[in-house]
């Protein structure tokens, strides 16, 4: 039994990290897309194997989630939280997919592992949840947001007296670069969260020990599965943050895709903390958009999607409370 559970908490991990990949696919694209400096199906190829690439950079985050969130019990009592964390996770998923809303797939986990760790009466790290989680998911948006109407204002104080049509090619240009940085920041944030889920039951079993290293064929595995879930597209969100927020050109698409692509790095590099792509590229949309006037952003939009980054991390949880509730019934 619990070999099998180990099996099919793999799989779902997986099944989870394909979500990721297709919810989140507009993170790195839409507004490429949008201001037409790619292709669709050319954008979606380069972000999958940017994705690809960036699960391979570093394994920081992977271990933030794998040992910071909760503590799990041995055996397959902890496989059974793991198992109930990631249904919650791949359920808010799905729902906010299907509503076409880019919530946050890294808080729908995270929501999740709270969730279960919470129905189940374990270990639950608060001051780690504080540090690499709740400040991080206030910061990213607000440096997002701002970092881009700063960047915005520069870009176009630099270039008033030059040629529309010659710039507006070369942001073209530039934003395919941009837009190729931000996936690899994708996949350096989001394809680490599914290893370290996988880490994470792997512990519980004793197949590592904690102070061990994410093994190799977790990391292939894990970015494997978020660059087929990008090629495969999630076009409802696209075109959410590519076109309901606000009409982006290129310029203020270059602008919000540099920042959040900064922003992940920082994150994920600097402070090993497993920030949301969505929340990041979102408020830098809304930030280089403000830069034409406050009422160019959709903000009736702009508000729905903060309500979905509110409930996300509690709606997950509770989808994932009752998986566990009914998985320990007849699992356990």
């Amino acid at each position: 039994m619990e070999l099998a559970l180990v099996v099919a908490v793999v799989v779902i991990a997986l099944a989870f990290d394909y979500t990721n990949g297709f919810h989140d696919a507009a993170n790195a694209i839409a507004t490429s897309i949008s201001t037409r400096a790619l292709t669709p199906r050319v954008a979606l190829a380069m972000a999958a194997i940017c994705n690809f690439v960036g699960a391979l950079l570093g394994t920081e985050v992977a271990e933030t989630v794998g040992k910071g969130i909760i503590n799990t019990p041995a055996g397959e009592h902890g496989l059974v939280i793991v198992l109930s964390a990631l249904l919650g996770a791949i359920t808010w998923n799905l729902i906010t997919w299907y509503f076409g809303l880019p919530s946050s797939s890294s808080h729908a986990l995270i929501g999740g592992l709270v969730g279960a760790g919470l129905a189940s009466s374990s270990v639950v790290l608060w001051s780690g949840i504080v540090d690499k989680v709740v400040i991080p998911m206030v910061m990213s948006p607000a440096i997002g947001f701002l970092g881009a109407f700063v960047l915005m204002i520069a870009i176009l104080w630099i270039f008033r007296r030059k040629n529309p049509g010659k710039t507006t090619r070369g942001f073209r240009l530039a934003q395919s670069l941009s837009a190729a940085a931000m996936a690899l920041g994708h996949g350096l944030q989001d394809a680490q969260k599914t290893m370290g889920v996988i880490f994470l039951a792997l512990l519980t079993t004793g197949h590592v020990a904690k102070g061990d290293g994410i093994p190799l064929w977790v990391k292939i595995s894990a970015a494997t599965a978020i660059s087929l879930g990008t090629y495969s597209g999630g076009w409802r969100i696209m075109r959410t943050l590519g076109r309901r927020i606000i009409h982006l050109d290129p310029a203020r698409g270059f602008a919000s895709e540099a920042v959040a692509a900064t922003v992940l790095y920082v994150m994920a590099i600097g402070l090993h903390a497993p920030v949301s792509t969505t929340h990041t590229i979102t408020s830098a949309v809304m930030g280089a958009g403000a830069t034409k006037r406050l009422s160019a952003v959709r903000w009736g939009v702009a508000k729905g999607i903060i309500t979905a980054w509110v409930l996300t991390i509690p709606a997950a949880g509770l989808v994932a409370a009752g998986c566990y509730a009914i998985a320990h019934l007849i699992l356990e």
